[in-house]
């Protein structure tokens, strides 16, 4: 009989974790019919994996970007080259411009973005491996958040990493408001008493 060592025993069970994180923003999405758009820059399409690793993603998927070098954010998402050469690419405002152009060009429900620094090398001044950046923008608002990972992870990982925080970030986002706001809104109805 085959003994797991710990060290598969953990990769399993991390496999476990993160496929519950995919599937409970699918099931949150198909549930109330929300259309996602995702624009990746660090995370390099990862995240728009992740998304569609689930069965049925295509009711949910609208459309997704990879916008790595600055010209595609510029070009693609309508990034202004004041917030790039002002903030930088890996920047809060940046995230935010990247998830608002997505916005606008996909007609989407929801606008995910990510821009940050896998590593090894630093390509801008002030920017730190493992930090980055995701925004997410619905009709009514729009959020940017700032993660840090370890960098001494191995690129690979930190992109991982980066993902991860992305789609925590993005359940956040919709329990926020779209579950606990329905929810508020049918405890809010008077009880039918027939």
């Amino acid at each position: 009989m085959y003994m797991m060592n710990i060290i598969d025993k953990i990769k399993y069970f991390k496999k476990q974790l993160n496929v519950k994180t995919e599937q409970a923003v699918a099931r949150i999405l198909f549930n109330y019919s929300i259309k996602i758009s995702t624009a990746e820059s660090c995370t390099g399409g990862l995240l728009s994996s992740r998304l569609t690793d689930i069965a049925g993603s295509s009711s949910y998927i609208k459309e997704n970007f990879i916008t790595y070098a600055n010209e595609s954010k510029v070009e693609i998402l309508d990034v202004s080259q004041d917030t790039i050469d002002k903030y930088g690419a890996v920047s809060e405002e940046c995230a935010l411009e990247m998830a608002e152009g997505l916005y606008k060009k996909t007609g989407c429900d929801i606008a995910i973005s990510t821009t940050g620094v896998a590593g090894p090398t630093i390509p801008e001044k002030g920017t730190t491996v493992g930090t980055v950046y995701v925004a997410i923008k619905n009709k009514y608002i729009s959020k940017a958040k700032k993660f840090e990972v370890n960098p001494h992870h191995s690129r690979k990982m930190i992109k991982y990493l980066f993902s991860q925080s992305a789609l925590e970030f993005l359940i956040e986002f919709l329990n926020e408001n779209y579950v606990n706001s329905i929810k508020q809104v049918t405890d809010a109805l008077p009880e039918d008493n027939h």
